[in-house]
């Protein structure tokens, strides 16, 4: 029997999903190959403005599954802008190919919506996408939303959810839960198990370099310094604990200078610079606790749970954090606080620092086994069930909405 042919519409390689491509090759009766649309990403580093510079990922993107970057022709590329991404050749590179199914992630692009009207009625559409309903709008907001996203979701035959919240919007823009599969939003957990103990070496010579004591809980922040985080909120609640706790910031972005201004004069805050994806085992195990404390609008998983969690480290969650539902047990491997309620942070960083280092390892060992239920290779087997499903049900009249 022939493999079915999986043509997957992204924007550009991210470090997120090469290992779920990577997965969905080694899945038996399924060809993918990834047409990525924002052709110039192939050129080299692109500038990222969340951490205020140009990233290049020390990690391969590209290797393990068939790719091909389809030209994108934008006046002002960018996969920010819905006129950024332009491929005239996109749908007849996937016609060339003979794809027996299609998988888009993002429909507010030009390409990708043209495409996901193209082939909706000639060969199964998949979506798969992260937005969730958490972010308050008001109510006449709300409603010219959900009739312009009933009217987008008209053209996929299936939503391919990431977990819980995203299932939730989903069905909420009119899909039928028959056409909704929950293929969970994962990270390589391989990379961050630390089997050789090399990570957990760096992090003991990180916080030794901060004077950070084996006994004293540390709080860990990773990533963009950007309002949506909310670093600003954290570095303010554990101002407020009165525990012999430290801080850690790691990262860069536009409220770096307002949180070293901010940190001032306090020796248990600390701050190091962006890591490559290569230090990121390490960077999670420099803290006993990683916090996410997003207010949003937007922050609709954050996988860097995933990673800590995989790191084996407790987290605590802000409740506009999507994936905080389905990963996060409130006093086993976790909090999850009211976002932007400073006075709430401020009560479970207390409470994290009154387990103690042993505690908290703990609860560690607790969210690393519950990571493990979240891998790529489950999302990977669910998207591949799903195309054969459908695949096989190919061209009956799907139901509609």
């Amino acid at each position: 029997m022939s493999k079915l042919k999986l043509a997957i519409v992204s924007t550009h390689p991210i470090q997120y999903h090469a290992p779920l491509f990577q997965a969905l090759a080694l899945e038996q009766g399924i060809y993918p190959r990834v047409f990525y649309t924002w052709s110039q990403a192939a050129q080299g580093p692109q500038f990222d403005a969340g951490f205020g510079r140009a990233i290049q990922w020390d990690i391969p993107l590209l290797d393990g599954y068939e790719h091909e970057f389809v030209p994108n022709v934008s006046a002002h590329p960018s996969p920010e802008r819905r006129d950024g991404v332009m491929n005239p050749a996109l749908i007849p590179a996937i016609e060339a190919w003979g794809a027996d199914a299609v998988l888009v992630y993002g429909w507010n692009l030009s390409s990708h919506l043209r495409a996901m009207r193209h082939f909706k009625g000639r060969i199964p559409v998949l979506f798969r996408g992260d937005s969730t309903l958490l972010d308050r709008q008001p109510a006449w907001r709300s409603f010219l939303r959900r009739a312009a996203l009933n009217w987008v979701y008209r053209h996929i035959d299936v939503a391919i959810a990431v977990g819980h919240n995203s299932a939730d919007y989903f069905r909420w823009c009119g899909i039928p839960a028959s056409r909704i599969v929950v293929a969970p939003h994962s990270i390589d957990n391989a990379r961050f198990s630390d089997g050789s103990g090399a990570a957990d070496a760096q992090a003991l010579r990180w916080r030794s370099e901060l004077a950070i004591a084996a006994d004293a809980p540390a709080f860990l922040f990773a990533g963009k310094f950007i309002e949506k985080k909310d670093p600003l909120l954290l570095l303010d609640a554990f101002g407020e604990i009165g525990q012999a706790a430290h801080l850690v910031f790691v990262g860069a972005g536009p409220l770096e200078r307002s949180l070293r201004d901010r940190a001032s004069g306090k020796p248990n805050v600390h701050f190091l610079p962006v890591q490559n994806q290569r230090a990121m085992p390490s960077v999670y195990r420099l803290g006993d606790v990683f916090v996410l404390p997003s207010r949003g609008p937007g922050e609709s998983w954050g996988l860097a749970l995933n990673e800590a969690m995989a790191s084996g480290r407790a987290v605590i969650a802000g409740s506009r954090v999507g994936g905080a539902r389905d990963l996060v047990q409130p006093t086993l491997n976790g909090w999850v606080f009211e976002s932007a309620n400073r006075a709430a942070l401020s009560q479970v960083l207390r409470k994290a620092a009154d387990c103690g280092v042993d505690g908290l390892r703990s609860m560690g060992r607790e969210a690393k086994a519950r990571i493990a239920g979240w891998s790529t290779q489950i999302a990977a087997a669910r998207i591949a069930a799903t195309v054969r499903e459908f695949a096989a049900l190919w061209p009956v009249t799907l139901p509609k909405h």
